[in-house]
This record gives structure tokens, sequence and C-alpha cells, in this order.
């Protein structure tokens, strides 16, 4: 997996498309390239999304009922007909950046659904520029978050301590903007007005956002209420929240750090038993 290193950080995931340099052969040219354009946009001042895409968005944006993407699950408590979804379908291809993860079979799924749109960078660099603490560390005093606001709460928490600040490498992040955890899909026109009365008075110059399926119709929306970079980092915010598997692209040498007195029981957690898996805790 050399072929496909980033900095600070341990991949575990054995997928085959991590052994071949012919999978992505200028992977770390376009890891440079990516990180100096997220900086200059930044420094720009200039307002840019970037989407990512995974096998979950395939699913519902497909309207196929099936794990994040099942009805009464976490995206939707209504049926697909019940919901605009043609606005989730073509708002993907507004956003100004798509990333996808280098798995084949997931590069397929997208152009199966747009096969007229440009795959722009893999999703593992966004994975990995969370892991590494790059972004953290880079941006600090020009940076907020987007996602569930029981994720979002238990950041706070967690950014009260030093030895998390020290990690991430800032003091604090400068917003702390928040969508329902569950059935944002259900009303997307409810769900735009909620984040955009919080981005108006947002200070943030970059935001990373893990916002779940509402983010296909939601996402190129956001900037008609604040200049600012918006990049999907998608379960890179569970990491941030300290509830990340480590068997996650990147995530190998990750701390989950729990906040002790915390209840963790508000928070929806499809993907794995988290309380299983190694953690470090702070707090009294």
């Amino acid at each position: 997996m050399t072929y496909y290193e980033i900095d600070n950080t341990v991949n575990l995931d054995s997928h085959d498309c991590f052994k071949s340099p012919d999978t992505y052969p200028h992977f770390q040219e376009q890891l440079n390239t990516f990180k100096k354009q997220l900086v200059n946009m930044v420094n720009n001042g200039e307002s840019k999304t970037f989407y990512k895409f995974g096998d979950g968005d395939y699913f519902f944006l497909n309207k196929e009922s099936i794990g994040s993407a099942a009805i009464g699950g976490r995206a939707l408590s209504k049926t697909y007909d019940e919901i605009k979804h043609e606005e989730f379908v073509s708002g993907v291809c507004e956003n100004d950046f798509i990333t996808v993860e280098l798995y084949p079979e997931k590069r397929s799924y997208f152009k199966n659904l747009y096969p007229n749109r440009d795959i722009d960078y893999p999703s593992e660099y966004s994975y990995g520029l969370v892991s590494s603490r790059w972004l953290t560390e880079t941006f600090a005093g020009k940076i907020g978050l987007i996602g569930a606001k029981e994720k979002i709460t238990l950041i706070q928490a967690m950014m009260k301590h030093p030895e998390y600040q020290d990690y991430l490498g800032l003091k604090r992040f400068e917003d702390y903007l928040c969508i329902p955890q569950n059935f944002a899909c259900d009303d997307i026109d409810a769900t735009e007005k909620m984040i955009a009365e919080q981005l108006v008075n947002s200070k943030s110059k970059i935001f990373l956002l893990g916002i779940g399926h509402v983010k296909s119709a939601l996402l190129h929306r956001l900037k008609k209420y604040k200049n600012a970079v918006f990049l999907d980092v998608g379960s890179g915010v569970d990491a941030l929240s300290g509830i990340i598997d480590h068997e996650r692209p990147y995530m190998g040498d990750w701390i989950n750090y729990r906040v002790r007195g915390f209840d963790y029981s508000s928070l929806d957690i499809l993907q794995y038993d988290i309380w299983n898996t190694p953690h470090k805790v702070i707090g009294e």
C-alpha cells in the first residue's frame, strides 16, 4: 500500500485497489494538488463545494432501500416518492468537485448514475487529511463543522479538553453547525432553512461536513448563504467524534477520544460496535 500513503496515517484497508500502482497512478501528485487547491481557495475567500460519493449514495439516488438508504433508517422516514427525490439526483452534479473512493466498484456506481460527469479526486484525500490532522492544523482559526446535532455536541464537549485540542492542532472550531441526526431528507426545504440560518452568522472560511444523504440536495445550496469551502469528509466527522472504525481508510492509528460522562446513547451509529475498539478517555 506504499503507492497510496498519506503522511502521518496508517491504512488498514486491505482492498486490492491499494496494492496496485495502476489503480490511481498519480495519487501523490494529485494529493499535493488537492492540498494546494484547498489552501488557495481558503486564502482567496472562494466558495466551493466538494461532494463525496459512496455506495450508500448510489442506493439512495437509485431509490434502493438498503443500509443507510433504508426507509425508516437514518436518512428518511418517508418513501422515496414522498420526498423531492429528483432534487437529490440533480443536485449532485451542481457541486464544484466530486470525490469517490478508489474502489473500482464505487467508481462504477458513480459512472452508472452520472456517465458524463468526471470524478475530480479520490475521497481518500478527505479521510486521510482528517486523520493526519493536516486539515485542522492548516486551517486552525478558519475551520468549522457541519454535522448531526448529537455528534457536533459531542465534538464541542471533546474540544473543551486541551489534550484533544493538541491532538487536532487547534484550540477550537470556529463554528459548530447542526442538522437533524435523523430524517433530514424528509423535508429538504426545512433542512436547508435550518442550516441557512446558522450559516448567516458563521465565521469559518472552510467547513468539514458529514451530513449523510441530505448532502445530495443540500450541499451545493450552501454557497447561497456563505462564501466558504465546504468539504464533505463523510465519516471523517465520526473520527472527530471519536467513534471511527480503525479499518476505515487511513484511520488505522487514529485515536478515538471519549469524554467521560458523556451520554453516547444519543448517537445513531450504523456501522460497527464502537464500544469494543481501542479508545482514550478524557475528562474527570
